[in-house]
């Protein structure tokens, strides 16, 4: 039986007054224990209640319960019972003074309030808080949850739900109010509640562009380094889903961008010492990246070493036959040929690199 209401089960209204509070408290997430002292009942009181909650609703366990409750709308998740529910101008307040809570997409998924790391649950779980750390403020539906988590494996069970209110309790730990809010069209994370790094990726880049435009090359590298300091490795590392698949693969081009335009930079102000090593360790991750070993060559020719830059070809070229089947391609042949004659000037600047993040 799936743990989830349907049109043809009982709701709520079959039940007695107390079963019904009972439901309410289970929906929101507590222990019989709890309940028992809310109630001002015997815990063995509450188990028998929520058994025969159980038989008149049709429901297999607590967690069906759960669901229940949240379908057939005794409990709003997240904030309670709707017999005691907040106002939203309170529940609005209380959100803009809370204090700020940190979301990490650039590596495997943290989230922080106050400093403090919290615990999210499995993998299923945080996935769904990706996505909507991801929608950046934008109402997601049920269904586009669904596609974007499991994509052509939805759940047997009703969890979208589940795993809201679960996510509410742990972000909410104990203090302060909600981050997630369900409206018409769907859940969000409520707005200036969550700082999210992927967010503050997008306002570097924007502002890399306005330097860049602008001819201003110390502030595109301080800006490059700064969007660059926010990965913390693979992002959205281990995260299942259609969704953090597309963004893992989104992301990762989007920070070898950053490297390769902070790099451009700072081969046309001279510093090639301080790009070299970066250089090395990128291409190194990326044999395959033709912009990139380019970029190593001419750094390591004006650097004064002729023989490693030709190295840097060889290598590239080997590799591109052996996991290709491809030569080199022309950008790469043409830097090769520069440095082969001793150019002075050596590839331009910006030879076969990205335009931009």
């Amino acid at each position: 039986m799936p743990t989830t209401a349907t049109t043809d089960r009982p709701d709520a209204t079959a039940l007695g007054r107390q079963e019904r509070q009972v439901l309410s408290a289970v929906g929101c997430g507590l222990g019989d224990d709890e309940i028992a002292d809310a109630l001002a009942v015997p815990e063995d009181t509450v188990a028998e209640l929520l058994a025969r909650i159980l038989v008149k609703l049709g429901l297999r366990d607590r967690a069906a319960a759960i669901v229940h409750a949240f379908d057939c709308g005794l409990v709003a998740p997240g904030r309670g019972p709707r017999a005691r529910p907040a106002s939203r101008t309170v529940a609005v307040r209380a959100a803009e003074s809370a204090p700020r809570m940190g979301i990490s997409l650039l590596g495997p998924l943290q989230v922080r309030r106050d400093g403090r790391l919290l615990r999210l649950g499995h993998l299923r779980q945080q996935a769904v808080l990706a996505v909507l750390a991801l929608g950046a403020g934008r109402p997601l539906g049920q269904q586009e949850l669904l596609d974007d988590v499991w994509g052509m494996e939805p759940p047997v069970a009703n969890v979208v739900p589940v795993y809201i209110y679960r996510l509410r309790k742990a972000l909410c730990d104990g203090a302060g109010p909600a981050v997630i809010e369900r409206g018409p069209r769907g859940y969000q994370l409520v707005p200036g509640a969550v700082d999210v790094d992927v967010a503050r990726l997008e306002e570097l880049v924007t502002g890399i562009g306005k330097a860049d435009r602008a001819g201003e090359p110390l502030e595109t590298v301080r800006l490059c380094t700064r969007a660059l300091d926010l990965f913390r490795g693979e992002p959205l590392a281990g995260l299942p889903g259609p969704l953090a698949e597309l963004e893992r693969l989104r992301l990762v081009e989007r920070r070898i961008a950053l490297v390769q335009r902070k790099l451009e930079w700072q081969l046309r102000l001279g510093q090639e010492a301080e790009a070299i090593a970066e250089l090395f360790a990128l291409s190194a991750a990326h044999p395959l990246n033709e912009p990139l070993a380019t970029m190593l060559m001419r750094a390591l020719y004006r650097g004064g070493r002729q023989a490693d830059a030709l190295l840097v070809f060889e290598r590239a070229r080997r590799r591109l036959a052996d996991d290709l089947g491809v030569p080199p391609s022309g950008v790469l042949r043409r830097a090769h040929r520069m440095i082969l004659r001793g150019d002075e000037a050596g590839p331009g600047p910006s030879a076969g690199t990205a335009a931009g993040p």
